[in-house]
């Protein structure tokens, strides 16, 4: 039997978060990456409003951005680039005006906090020692694709290509290197501290070798929430949203960005 299709599985998370959304709660679509640092955010959201709850739909930007293109029911999308939301809204599927660059993240290489072996620049991952490496799946992972473009712009994308492992989301890259089933993995710099014992930071990608990583936020067009989907985007963007950002380590979206 074939496996079900990208579009199939897309269009049945939407029928999934059609039915949770009948309450009338506010359903938020977020990059698993900021899924510590949006739920703090959320709590105070919700607590400063009787009455209001939160759904959390997590995954990598590009799944969620096949669930909104297939009409789930969302309230808020926030991405881990702004490429996701660029085709959200030329399509126009977020609503005109809504769009806040929230944060800015760097990508790094992590390897287990037993691990040996000696991490300590780019070229080295093209040793012998590492026989795996772990990145997010550049078709739909903004993570796998930034690290897709920092190792083409190094010259190591040719070499590494048998050894890399897809991974679903950038947390699941972050648990296979902290389980031990890959040698190294690149994350972003916030995800390092989800898993504290478990991974460490071997080094960083030079920042000029891939796209500034911008974390853009919107109201979908679709929302029937928009008042409060509205505040939700302004909470994130407001100095206690961008406080509890840093909190978790993400960096201030840079000046002009969207």
């Amino acid at each position: 039997m074939r496996p079900p299709s990208l579009l199939a599985l897309a269009v049945a998370a939407a029928l999934v978060l059609a039915t949770q959304a009948a309450a009338g709660d506010l359903t938020l679509s977020v990059a698993v990456s900021m899924k510590d640092a949006v739920e703090e955010i959320g709590r105070g959201f919700a607590a400063a409003r009787p009455g209001v709850s939160l759904r959390y739909n997590l995954g990598a930007s590009g799944e969620l951005q096949k669930q909104i293109e297939a009409g789930a029911p969302v309230d808020v999308f926030v991405s881990a680039a702004q490429r996701q939301m660029d085709e959200l809204e030329r399509a126009g599927l977020v609503l005109a005006g809504t769009r806040r660059a929230i944060a800015r993240n760097v990508l790094v290489v992590v390897k287990a906090a037993d691990a040996t072996i000696d991490l300590a620049r780019p070229d080295d991952l093209a040793g012998r020692r590492v026989g795996r490496l772990v990145i997010g799946n550049p078709k739909t992972v903004p993570a796998g694709q930034y690290a897709e473009e920092s190792l083409k712009v190094l010259g190591l994308w040719p070499a590494l290509q048998p050894r890399l492992v897809f991974a679903e989301n950038v947390r699941q890259a972050l648990e296979y290197v902290a389980r031990g089933e890959v040698d190294a993995g690149i994350v972003y710099a916030t995800d390092v501290a989800t898993r504290p014992g478990r991974v460490r930071e071997a080094f960083r990608l030079p920042e000029d070798t891939y796209r500034p990583v911008v974390y853009p936020a919107a109201v979908v067009t679709a929302s029937r929430q928009r008042d409060l989907a509205l505040a939700f985007v302004a909470a994130l963007a407001s100095p206690g949203g961008r406080a509890a950002l840093a909190r978790f380590g993400f960096l201030a979206a840079p000046a002009g960005a969207r």
